[in-house]
């Protein structure tokens, strides 16, 4: 089990980590459709060039399916050279549209144009600034989520729902990365004013209500609340909310070694 004190130091880490990227990857601000097929993204969560493109994919409502390709590891890398021809992250590729593409910046200005039908809006444009506070943020977390761990391999694909700036899902996403787990992120942004703020403290007092039609509406018809992170794992029928729960159910069930 992880020590309370020091999951709450790391979550304060997370904080200023999402601050430091200005909180984007928090709010949706043009809900695309989701196509046919799930988009498909090698990525690690401690890349400060694979944190700009799931930025902008919280900013456009999409899920995809994450394989996680942290340094060291073999489950998913030697995929990626072969659909792409090296080794290098992010790397998008799009089922939808036949689309295979590297660099954030491209895949970032691909996304919207492709989904959310326009020009990248100005917050998410390149620039040479945004890499340099996505590294300095991942610095801030001590380069978690970046290194491979030995773990065994689930036989499906695990479901989280979260949102890119979420402090408590970073800290799930790490761990998934680390031990190379796949799974299907389902980005559930703030949708509304009345979205912002954790979810037991919300700015607007009173019951919650969420936008009518929206993804959060659905996860509340379905669970009751609607809280990130929020991970289902296929595999076990476990479904839990609560980052720390869920990072020692990972470390518990997965992990070969234990936790650093």
């Amino acid at each position: 089990m992880s020590n309370a004190f020091t999951h709450q130091l790391r979550v304060l880490q997370s904080v200023a980590s999402s601050t430091l990227e200005a909180w984007r990857g928090t709010s949706v601000i043009h809900q695309a459709q989701q196509p046919p097929k799930y988009l498909q993204l090698y990525d690690m969560e401690g890349s400060p060039y694979c944190r700009l493109v799931r930025e902008a994919l919280t900013a456009l409502g999409l899920d995809v399916q994450i394989r996680p390709c942290p340094a060291g590891g073999k489950r998913f890398r030697p995929e990626a050279e072969r659909l792409g021809g090296k080794q290098q992250f992010p790397l998008l590729v799009d089922p939808n549209t036949n689309a295979t593409l590297y660099e954030s910046a491209d895949i970032v200005d691909y996304l919207f144009a492709t989904y959310g039908h326009g020009e990248t809006p100005g917050p998410y444009r390149r620039g040479p600034v945004r890499p340099a506070l996505s590294a300095l943020a991942t610095v801030t977390r001590g380069l978690r989520g970046i290194t491979a761990r030995p773990a065994k391999a689930p036989k499906e694909k695990l479901h989280l729902w979260s949102f890119e700036s979420s402090p408590y899902s970073r800290l799930v996403r790490e761990r998934l990365t680390e031990l190379e787990l796949p799974y299907v992120l389902h980005n559930i942004g703030k949708e509304q004013w009345a979205d912002m703020g954790p979810a037991v403290m919300r700015v607007k007092p009173g019951p919650y209500v969420p936008k009518t039609g929206g993804k959060r509406e659905a996860l509340l018809a379905r669970l009751g609340r609607v809280q990130a992170p929020y991970l289902e794992d296929p595999n076990t029928g476990v479904k839990l909310f609560e980052s720390r729960a869920i990072v020692d159910y990972l470390e518990q069930t997965y992990a070969l070694q234990p936790q650093p």
